[in-house]
Order: structure tokens, then C-alpha cells, then sequence
């Protein structure tokens, strides 16, 4: 598992807001297909720091705090 992927995060997101997080994360790092998101889930390649900035407010916003790993 890469050190940034977002993994440990979505696991915890509610089924009721998977679509919706899923679209937000697209929206902020400029995804257009789900296999570039999955990938970026994986972290591949690592989010840059106001990627992984985003990543972490949208997580935030639902109240998961234990993001990557």
C-alpha cells in the first residue's frame, strides 16, 4: 500500500455519500475517469501538497480524520 493513498479514508465514508465524495475528490484533483481516480486512491502517482490538502478537507468535511495510509 503506497503511503498516500486515501484508502483507510474511503473505507470509512458511508455508502450513502460515496458518489458524492468520490465526485468531490474528481472535481479537486481534475479526475476525468474512474481509473485514474482508483489509481490516485492507491496513490499513484503521490498527490502534491495541495492535492493531498484537498483530499484531506473533503474526508474532513464528513468527519474522517484518518485519511492516508
Amino acid at each position: 500500500m503506497a503511503k498516500y493513498a486515501f484508502t483507510k479514508a474511503w473505507d470509512q465514508v458511508p455508502r450513502g455519500k460515496l458518489a458524492e465524495i468520490k465526485q468531490a475528490i474528481k472535481t479537486a484533483l481534475n479526475i476525468k475517469s474512474d481509473p485514474q481516480f482508483y489509481n490516485r486512491m492507491k496513490g499513484v502517482p503521490e498527490p502534491t501538497m495541495s492535492e493531498a490538502d484537498a483530499i484531506t478537507a473533503i474526508f474532513n468535511e464528513i468527519g474522517i480524520t484518518e485519511i492516508w495510509g
